[in-house]
């Protein structure tokens, strides 16, 4: 399956909290075509600086359908994905190597770093804890972490959820899915492109 790269191209708006303007770029996942989902919609505002990846999660539709645990101080946490969990994926280009973001809705976090697929996982040295503030519960639910993964080119970005429903089934949103079981790992979901961040 070949990738296809996405042009990050921004949008802008009025911040809601200062008088400067947010430019971002919006996406839509998809959910994996072989299994059952809620009837929910997932979109993701990507936005970028010299420093930091700010990743704002929207869930909208029939979220009552969906466990989404109360909020409680930031934390970090492994195996977030076997409940409702927002992933990220980031690899720089000319690499195999990237990195990986789980948040819960709870505002529980990891973060990994692998050499290539699935290969040699571990925590990413020197990298900073992400930002995660509160989350919006209605009448969509919004989380909006901020994380600092120190890329100094371009690199390919995968966006994705796993979503638990209440009565315990799981789904599984991405960009792209490639053939077979979900796996957000595979690089074929990685279709959208991180610009270079701007230094200035």
């Amino acid at each position: 399956m070949a990738v296809l790269l996405l042009k990050f191209e921004a949008k802008c708006r009025a911040s809601t909290s200062s008088a400067r303007t947010e430019c971002f770029v919006r996406f839509a996942l998809k959910p994996h075509p072989d299994l059952p989902h809620p009837a929910i919609d997932i979109t993701i505002d990507v936005s970028q600086t010299a420093s930091a990846l700010s990743l704002r999660y929207q869930l909208g539709g029939a979220i009552e359908d969906v466990t989404l645990p109360a909020e409680k101080p930031p934390v970090q946490a492994d195996e977030l994905w076997r409940h409702t969990c927002f992933e990220a994926f980031v690899r720089p280009v000319e690499t195999d190597a990237y990195f990986e973001f789980n948040f819960a809705p709870s505002r529980a976090w990891a973060i990994y770093e692998f050499d290539r697929y699935r290969e040699n996982m571990r925590a990413p040295k020197n990298m900073a804890a992400p930002r995660i503030g509160s989350p919006i519960t209605s009448p969509t639910f919004e989380l909006h972490p901020v994380v600092y993964p120190k890329i100094a080119n371009s690199a390919a970005l995968g966006l994705s959820a796993v979503i638990e429903a209440k009565d315990g089934t799981k789904s599984y949103w991405a960009l792209a899915h490639a053939p077979g079981p979900p796996d957000f790992h595979n690089p074929d979901c990685f279709i959208a492109t991180l610009p270079a961040p701007d230094a200035s």
